[in-house]
């Protein structure tokens, strides 16, 4: 009787813990560095985990060495019961330049770029109507692509949870970057 009574427990155990993992969402934003975009993320309410990574490009497996066409992304994986896409979105955007079309802050150039990558005409909506919210706030052009989404390869172990694991040199690179004084400038009080 004990042991039918264990597996009983056991069954609703798994059994809820695969309907919590089946709740799970995930979502991909290139925001220039991935370091950046995962920590901001990793502290966000709601949010499971956060993988830096490449999306967007055509070759398969890039590296950190060999990622041209790839921008650097985050793979965000959500509870949709805790935070919504369109609050990652305004997230995603409270955390970037969303006005500079040639990178964030100091990393510039194509892998550096900005893009939400929607898996869904739901999700593109939200990009799309975020952008136009946005581009009336700051009165100025969104550079913030709205991209179909893509492959998602993981980045480097080194690069996974480098704000955590390095943070002397995390803070070097954001303050020597100036992305506390940049964003402020972007969005100051808004």
């Amino acid at each position: 009787m004990r042991l039918v009574a264990a597996l009983a427990a056991t069954t609703v155990l798994m059994t809820g813990a695969q309907a919590s993992a089946a709740a799970t969402k995930t979502a991909v934003f290139a925001g220039g560095c991935f370091w950046s975009v995962e920590k901001f993320f990793e502290a966000t309410p709601g949010v499971l985990k956060a993988v830096s990574g490449y999306s967007g490009g055509a070759s398969a497996n890039p590296t950190y060495e060999n990622h041209a066409g790839h921008m650097e992304a985050v793979k965000v994986t959500y509870d949709p019961a805790k935070i919504s896409y369109a609050q990652l979105v305004d997230r995603f955007y409270r955390n970037i330049d969303p006005t500079d079309p040639n990178g964030q802050i100091c990393d510039k150039g194509p892998s550096y770029r900005t893009a939400i990558f929607a898996g869904s005409a739901e999700e593109r909506a939200v990009a799309d109507a975020a952008r136009a919210k946005y581009a009336k706030q700051l009165g100025a052009k969104i550079t913030v692509a709205t991209r179909n989404a893509a492959p998602f390869y993981n980045a480097e172990a080194y690069h996974q949870d480098f704000a955590k694991k390095n943070p002397g040199h995390y803070e070097r690179y954001r303050i020597g970057c100036g992305r506390d004084r940049a964003l402020k400038a972007v969005w100051g009080g808004r």
